[in-house]
C-alpha cells in the first residue's frame, strides 16, 4: 500500500489510475484457471469429408469426445500441438453441421450436450477488482477463447440447424443445463456473453417448457441482484433478451408480468451501476407500456418516487426514459400523471447541474409531448412558469436561457391570455417576496443596532465600575 501512495505522489497519478492501469495489464488473464485431470495428447482423426459416408455419424461423435479434452491455457507454452488439433476439430465440427444434412440423429445429442457442457460449465470465481468500472477499467478476458469461443459457435449452429429436434434435445437441455447457462452471464468476458445471448434467446423459442423456468430464474437473478448483492456482469444482456420475450407476451398481460414490472424492472432503476444497462432496462419498460397503456401511472409514478436526489448523471437517465414513456402514453393516462410529472420537472428544469436542465427542456422538442402539454396547458404552464421565469434571469449557463426562452415562447402561443395572467401574478409575487426580504433585512440591521447599542452599553457600564473601584481604592490609601 506504501509503494503505491509513494507512486501516486512521485508521479501524481490518483489511486484510480494506478488501479487502471494494473486492470489493463491484467486484462488478458482468465476468469477461470482450468485444467485436465491429467496431460492427454490428441492426434487428428480422418477428415469427416473424406469418411465414407456410412461412417460420418462414428467419427462425428469421436470428435465430439475428442473436444472434451480441455487445455490449461495459463501456459501459452503447453500442448500447443493438442490444442491446435482441438482447435481444427471444431473448426471441422462447425462447419460439418452447418453445411450437411441429417448428422443430427436422435444417438447425438446427448454426445453434443456433453461436448459443450464440459467446454464452458466452470465455476467462475469472484472478480480481481470489486471496485471494477466498466467505462474505466478493462474487463478480464477468458485465456481459454480460442477453444471456447468455437464451442459456442458449435452451440449455435446446433441449435440452428435444420434438422434440431426439441423432443430430442429436452432430455439434456433442461432445468439444469438452463440454470448453469444463466450463471455464466456473470462471466466477465463481453464476447461469452453475448453469445450466451443469443443462445440462451434460441433456447427460449425452441423449448416451450423451458419458458416459464427461464423467466422465473431471471427473475430471482434480478432480485438477488438489486436486494443482496448490487453486481451481476449480465444483467444488460438479460434485460435484451427479457425485451424480445415482453414483446411476444399476449394480452391481456398475465399478473405475473405485471408483478415483474412492478417488483423487479423498476426497482432495478436504484442500482447504482445504471449506465450499464438503463437503456436495455427503458426498453423493457417502453415494451410493457406499448403492450397495456393502463400501467403508465405505476410506472411514471413509481419512478418519481425513486428518482434520483443527488446524482445528475442518473437524473439525465431518468428524464430520457420519461420522454420514452411519454412517447407511447395514451392522452388519458397522461392526464393522470401530469400534475406530480411536471413538478419534477420543473425542478429538474431549475437545476444547476446543465445537462439535467438541458435534458428536462428537450421536451419541448418533441411534438407529440408538445400536444400532450398543449390539451393540459391549464395544468402544465402554471405548473412550471415561476421556475422558467425565475431561470431566464438567473440561469449561469446561456445555452440553458436561451432553450426557456424558445419554451416560454411555445407556452405563450398554447395560451397567451393564462400566460400574461401568470406574468403578472409571478411579478406581484417577486414584488411581495422583494419588501418582505427588505422588512426581513431592516428588520437584522435593527437587531443589529440593537444588540451594537447594548454592547457599548454594557462596556460603559464595565468601565464606571472600573472606576469606582479605582477611586475606592485610591480613598482607602
Amino acid at each position: 500500500m506504501s509503494a503505491i501512495s509513494a507512486a501516486e505522489k512521485v508521479d501524481g497519478f490518483t489511486r484510480k489510475s494506478v488501479r487502471k492501469a494494473q486492470r489493463q495489464k491484467r486484462s488478458h488473464g482468465s476468469s477461470q484457471f482450468r485444467s485436465p485431470t491429467s496431460p492427454i495428447e490428441l492426434s487428428p482423426l480422418q477428415q469427416l469429408k473424406d469418411a465414407p459416408l456410412s461412417e460420418h455419424q462414428e467419427l462425428f461423435i469421436q470428435k465430439l469426445q475428442q473436444c472434451c479434452v480441455l487445455f490449461d491455457f495459463y501456459d501459452s507454452v503447453s500442448d500447443l500441438k493438442s490444442k491446435e488439433v482441438k482447435r481444427a476439430t471444431l473448426n471441422e465440427l462447425i462447419d460439418f453441421i452447418s453445411t450437411n444434412r441429417g448428422v443430427l440423429v436422435d444417438s447425438s445429442y446427448g454426445d453434443v450436450v456433453k461436448m459443450i457442457s464440459n467446454n464452458i460449465f466452470r465455476t467462475l470465481p469472484p472478480s480481481d477488482n470489486p471496485d471494477f468500472d466498466p467505462e474505466e477499467d478493462e474487463p478480464t478476458l477468458e485465456a481459454a477463447w480460442p477453444h471456447l469461443q468455437l464451442v459456442y459457435e458449435f452451440f449455435l449452429r446446433f441449435l440452428e440447424s435444420p434438422d434440431f429436434q426439441p423432443s430430442s434435445a429436452k432430455r439434456y437441455i433442461d432445468q439444469k443445463f438452463v440454470l448453469q447457462l444463466l450463471e455464466l452471464f456473470d462471466s466477465e468476458d463481453p464476447r461469452e456473453r453475448d453469445f450466451l445471448k443469443t443462445i440462451l434467446h434460441r433456447i427460449y423459442g425452441k423449448f416451450l417448457g423451458l419458458r416459464a423456468f427461464i423467466r422465473k430464474q431471471i427473475n430471482n437473478i434480478f432480485l438477488c441482484f438489486i436486494y443482496e448483492t448490487d453486481h451481476f456482469n449480465g444483467v444488460a444482456e438479460l434485460l435484451e433478451i427479457l425485451g424480445s420475450i415482453i414483446n411476444g407476451f399476449a394480452l391481456p398481460l398475465k399478473a405475473e408480468h405485471k408483478q415483474f414490472l412492478i417488483k423487479v424492472l423498476i426497482p432495478m432503476h436504484t442500482a447504482k451501476g445504471l449506465a450499464m444497462f438503463h437503456a436495455q432496462l427503458a426498453y423493457c419498460v417502453v415494451q410493457f407500456l406499448e403492450k397495456d397503456s393502463a400501467l403508465s401511472e405505476i410506472v411514471v409514478r413509481g419512478l418519481l418516487k425513486i428518482w434520483p436526489k443527488t446524482c445528475s448523471q442518473k437524473e439525465v437517465m431518468f428524464l430520457g426514459e420519461i420522454e420514452e414513456i411519454l412517447d407511447v402514453i395514451e392522452p388519458s393516462q397522461f392526464k393522470k400523471i401530469h400534475e406530480p410529472l411536471f413538478r419534477q420537472i420543473s425542478k429538474c428544469v431549475s437545476s444547476p447541474h446543465f445537462q439535467v436542465a438541458e435534458r428536462a427542456l428537450y421536451f419541448w422538442n418533441n411534438e407529440y409531448i408538445l400536444s400532450l402539454i398543449e390539451e393540459n396547458i391549464n395544468t402544465v404552464l402554471p405548473l412550471m412558469f415561476g421556475s422558467l421565469y425565475r431561470i431566464s434571469k438567473e440561469h449561469w449557463n446561456p445555452t440553458i436561457v436561451a432553450l426557456v426562452y424558445n419554451v416560454l415562447k411555445t407556452l405563450m402561443e398554447m395560451n397567451s391570455k393564462l400566460f400574461d395572467e401568470l406574468t403578472a401574478s409571478y411579478k406581484v409575487e417577486r414584488q411581495r417576496e422583494k419588501k418582505k426580504e427588505h422588512e426581513r433585512e431592516e428588520l437584522w440591521r435593527k437587531l443589529e443596532e440593537l444588540k451594537l447599542k447594548k454592547t457599548m452599553s454594557e462596556i460603559q457600564s464595565n468601565a464606571n465600575n472600573i472606576q469606582i473601584a479605582l477611586t475606592s481604592k485610591a480613598g482607602a490609601k
